[in-house]
């Protein structure tokens, strides 16, 4: 048996996040101390106490959730050891990856993140873009409501290609709504706008792309313990050199999500483990390959019934 670790993204995020995990596990509160040292700001506060608009704010969403993220994989670390196979996380879940296969320090994460947020909201003026959920259409039936959907100068295209049968698009508001309408008529089971603050994962992220590049590239990268599965082409990644051009790719290109974890149910894996806020990553797992059994560690609770749950993997 083989065991992966898999990271969420932004949308996980709650009130109280890490909290208990803080309290109980001195090395989850020294991850939310190095994170409030390198921000500058109480951003454990913020995971433990809201208040909830602040936290939804994306400059404050992306590095809540990694340093969350990393709480919950160093309070497991100590308490159990874990020799992962493989990694993989969603969108900003995959720089939670990379710092806990040693390839990023988690204060050089926990600080591109934030700007990584920053960026991405300001890429696109407010109410100028959106993203939606069509449930229901495989991907070559989204494609085909996607390009119905544009027009002129209108854009929306694949963006989280998450679970056969839930597949969220993002654009231009107007070709999204389009694309919404369109998808009911052609037979989604349900198709809804999210709400959302900007529309990631497509083209019109490409300004912040573009900054991005000279705040990535001013990283050190170190040798990756284990294999990461990137988001833009769902192949494992254990080269450093390619870590940086992979992530900058990411913000514009979709996250291949239900690809990747067929990727790592091909490696061999059977078991996974959830680490951070919410169980998203699980209920996508389980519409995509049963086989793969995964475990969340958000609290003491779950951590310990997660260890027991895994402790007779063989590595």
């Amino acid at each position: 048996m083989k065991l992966a670790l898999l990271f969420p993204g932004q949308g996980s995020q709650k009130v109280g996040m890490g909290l208990e995990l803080a309290r109980e596990f001195p090395a989850a509160k020294a991850v939310y101390q190095e994170a409030d040292s390198a921000l500058g700001q109480n951003l454990s506060r913020l995971c433990f106490e809201g208040p909830e608009e602040e936290l939804r704010l994306t400059a404050n969403t992306q590095p809540a959730i990694l340093t969350t993220s990393i709480a919950a994989w160093r309070a497991l670390q100590s308490q159990f050891d874990a020799a992962p196979e493989l990694a993989a996380g969603h969108s900003l879940g995959e720089y939670s990856a990379l710092v806990a296969a040693g390839a990023l320090e988690f204060a050089d994460a926990v600080r591109a993140v934030r700007e990584r947020g920053r960026l991405m909201q300001q890429a696109c003026p407010p109410g100028h873009g959106a993203m939606a959920a069509l449930i229901g259409l495989e991907m070559e039936a989204v494609k085909d409501v996607c390009a119905a959907a544009c027009a002129q100068a209108e854009i929306v295209v694949p963006a989280n290609l998450n679970a056969p049968g839930q597949i969220v698009v993002a654009g231009h508001a107007a070709a999204v709504k389009r694309a919404v309408g369109i998808a009911k008529e052609r037979g989604g089971k349900m198709s809804v706008e999210l709400n959302v603050s900007a529309p990631f994962h497509c083209p019109l992220m490409k300004p912040a792309q573009d900054r991005m590049a000279p705040v990535l590239s001013a990283i050190t990268i170190r040798p990756l313990r284990f294999g990461v599965i990137a988001n833009v082409d769902a192949q494992v990644n254990r080269d450093s050199s390619r870590v940086v051009p992979l992530l900058l790719e990411q913000i514009t290109a979709p996250v291949r999500w239900e690809e990747s974890m067929r990727t790592l149910a091909a490696a061999g894996v059977n078991a996974a483990l959830e680490l951070g806020a919410g169980r998203v990553l699980a209920g996508l797992m389980r519409r995509i390959d049963r086989g793969v059994g995964v475990h969340q560690v958000e609290d003491p609770s779950s951590l310990a019934a997660a260890v027991k749950a895994v402790s007779g993997v063989k590595f």
